[in-house]
Parts: structure tokens; sequence; C-alpha cells
């Protein structure tokens, strides 16, 4: 039986190129180059029939350790809550006020960056603060 040894997160979504580059930015990964042939992505596309232009989009970890992550278009928006979530683990490590810090300069820097802040989770007697938070979708996910 194989085992695995790696993963790859997919979003569902109405602009790839969009949420993925936002993504890039929270994680520190990069996009691929365009394909062999063209000068940028835009060029690619514009190749493409118009249902397919656009359609999906990869952002990966530079050093590998990471998950690939992979953006798809889809045709409904987002509705529910989501059932799966990433964490987005800033604040390992720390506790009060120091935790809180951390966290609240790197939503500061989403912010900037399009997403959206839900609500604070206090710490309680099982778990240390977090941010809810929303990307550039409504995607939720957790500064922890």
């Amino acid at each position: 039986m194989a085992s695995v040894k790696q993963i790859q997160v997919t979003f569902d979504c109405a602009d790839p190129e969009r949420v993925a580059r936002f993504w890039c930015e929270v994680l520190g990964y990069v996009a691929p180059p365009p394909p062999e042939g063209f000068a940028t992505w835009d060029d690619f596309n514009r190749t493409l029939p118009p249902e397919q232009a656009g359609s999906w989009f990869v952002c990966s970890d530079p050093t590998g350790a990471g998950p690939r992550l992979y953006f798809q278009r889809v045709p409904e928006g987002k509705v529910v809550k989501n059932r799966l979530h990433l964490d987005v683990r800033v604040g390992t490590g720390l506790v009060g006020e120091e935790r809180l810090a951390v966290l609240e300069a790197e939503c500061a820097r989403l912010v900037a960056l399009g997403a959206v802040r839900v609500r604070l989770l206090p710490a309680d007697e099982k778990n240390e603060s977090c941010l809810v938070m929303q990307d550039v979708e409504g995607n939720e996910f957790c500064l922890d």
C-alpha cells in the first residue's frame, strides 16, 4: 500500500488568480512562471477558449515544505461556512498580550491585502487566542 507523501489544498473560487495571489502574499508562496513560450499568464490565457481562460491558478511553497495550493473557478458562489479552513500559525508558542500583539499585527497586514477581520476568539482554559478572518472571496481562515 502506498503512503501519502504530499497533499494539495484546492480552493473553489470565482477568480482563481486573485485568490491565489492573495494566499501567496499571506504564506510567502510563489506562483509558477507562465508556460513556456508565454511572457505572462495573461498571454497564455488569451490562447485558451473563453470558458477555460483564467479557470485555474496554482502557488507553492518555495521551500517545498508546505502543500501546493490549487485554485479553480466554479460557477456558484460561497454561501455557507467552510467545512475546512486553514490556520495561519503566526503566534505559535506565544501567550497573552505578546500573542495578541503578533496576531493583531499580522491581521493589519492581511487586511491591507484584502482580508476581512471577523472576530477575536479570546483565550480560554484550553486554547490560546486566535483571530477568525476571511480571504478576498470570503473563505474563513484563522490567525493562530
